[in-house]
């Protein structure tokens, strides 16, 4: 009964809730309301006790797959698991009770925890100075882009290009766009990696910066970053790094040191804090010390009071700052999972966390590059890049090979991304899982490999054991069916 609607569960005279009884001299909502605003007819709303509304809702919460519920590897998402310990701090009455235009006097502890979350997050990517204030990684993206629009504006020099590679997140060129600079396009070489030769022919004094992910979409480390950013550093531009792979870094190499000037932090992906529904999220920057003046206004400063005690404050007075990029100073419940998070692993957690996301990754590379195709047959670091190819051969899409491991309790991988791979299989372990469960993937993977010439419609009908069956996505992307 609970895969009905709620509409078409309901039985007349039936409630779930109850209300005040109406004052005696209550003669109507036309005493309170003008005419023109009043239904003419009673709303169809649903009638059903309470018990029966809250089991459909827990059976329909059940139905959706999450990292509670079974292995997630999407490749580029780092779908880890959420330390519950995290949850525990953030909800603290202290945090999370605190009203946003609270004075800074009355939140110090807030405020020392957000200052300490900066100095942790400029130690591990080698940065001189953060902000908090993004609120998600393509947020961070252009507040990056803008902090380098500011830089060369203030030199008094107008640059407008943005160099991207062609292995790029979606959201790189996105943002380009969005902070009204033009796109440049620069190719990989036969290893996956930065053609650097041509990235120097696209390089002049129109580039205002490169925006690269290290390591790049396919999961590889960018071994010639130095040469890169000599080459960036040249011409006048600034090198940005998209962190949303830094969980394959932690504590092992740090992009300041690599010679990147700004860098944005996914902590979704890096710090475990929750992953999707649309936020909040996490997106904070970091940057090297001749940006620091035009990061978004306020900053959190630190001085010393009386008695040598530290005392912290939002400093809004920057002329040279971007402005205001948030509400506020940015999502504070998911910087202090993120902090409770860095500060329980500690830095040698780290590092152990970075090592064995690489190990997962690369140990399943290896028992599942027979049976699919591996374009870039190298080492990786924390995800890699396997091709349908083989598969489509035989008339099975990467889409059909998706589907199908969803009837195994697992959610599918990346699909169809990153666009220079054809029927690209992204697929991401993170450091969380354990090898039993990484076996079990491997051996799922082998069963459809297998299935595509021995049972190839079982493929083609999955998923085949979901609450919901195999959709025509065009037709319900066209064609919504939304009940009221």
């Amino acid at each position: 009964m609970y895969d009905k609607l709620l509409i078409e569960l309901s039985s007349p005279g039936r409630t779930g809730f109850s209300l005040p009884s109406l004052p005696d001299d209550y003669k109507g909502p036309d005493d309170y309301l003008p005419i023109g605003v009043l239904r003419k007819d009673e709303p169809k709303l649903p009638e059903l006790a309470e018990p029966e509304i809250v089991r459909h809702f827990v059976a329909l919460s059940v139905k959706n797959h999450h990292i509670d519920k079974g292995f997630y590897p999407l490749g580029s998402c780092t779908m880890k698991y959420n330390p519950k310990v995290n949850e525990t701090v953030a909800n603290l009455p202290g945090f999370a009770g605190t009203h946003p235009h609270a004075p800074s006097e009355s939140v110090q502890g807030t405020l020392r925890l957000l200052y300490e979350l900066q100095d942790m997050l400029a130690a591990i990517s080698g940065m001189d100075c953060i902000t908090l204030q993004p609120a998600a990684g393509a947020h961070g993206e252009f507040t990056a882009l803008l902090l380098m629009r500011a830089y060369h504006k203030k030199n008094k020099q107008k640059r407008t290009n943005i160099i991207i590679p062609d292995s790029a997140h979606g959201t790189n060129p996105a943002s380009v766009t969005l902070a009204g600079c033009n796109i440049v396009k620069v190719p990989s070489n036969n290893k996956g990696l930065v053609d650097v030769e041509k990235l120097a022919a696209v390089c002049d004094s129109n580039t205002a910066g490169f925006m690269l992910t290290n390591p790049n979409t396919l999961g590889l480390f960018e071994t010639e970053i130095e040469k890169i950013a000599a080459v960036v550093h040249d011409c006048g531009g600034l090198l940005y790094m998209d962190g949303a792979n830094l969980n394959a870094l932690l504590g092992l190499v740090r992009p300041g040191d690599m010679g990147f000037d700004i860098v944005h932090f996914n902590f979704h992906k890096t710090f475990a804090t929750p992953h999707g529904g649309g936020g909040p999220g996490g997106g904070a920057i970091g940057a090297k010390s001749f940006l620091e003046p035009f990061l978004p206004a306020p900053i959190i400063s630190r001085k010393t009071g009386k008695n040598d005690k530290a005392i912290y404050q939002l400093e809004s007075n920057r002329p040279d700052s971007i402005g205001r990029i948030h509400g506020f100073y940015g999502n504070i419940g998911v910087a202090i999972r993120a902090y409770t998070y860095i500060l329980k692993n500690g830095p040698e957690g780290l590092k152990r966390i970075a090592k064995t996301a690489i190990i997962n990754a690369n140990y399943l590379m290896h028992n599942l590059k027979d049976d699919f195709a591996l374009p870039f047959d190298s080492t990786c670091m924390h995800e890699f890049v396997l091709s349908g190819d083989k598969q489509l051969k035989d008339g099975i899409k990467t889409v059909a090979i998706a589907k199908r491991i969803l009837d195994f309790g697992i959610h599918a991988p990346t699909v169809y991304f990153p666009l220079i791979v054809h029927e690209a299989i992204m697929i991401e372990p993170t450091e969380t899982e354990s090898i039993q469960s990484l076996d079990n993937f491997i051996a799922v993977m082998k069963q459809i490999a297998r299935e595509v010439n021995e049972n190839p419609e079982i493929i083609k009908s999955a998923p085949n054991n979901t609450p919901v069956g195999r959709l025509d996505e065009a037709i319900a992307a066209k064609n919504m069916d939304v009940c009221w």
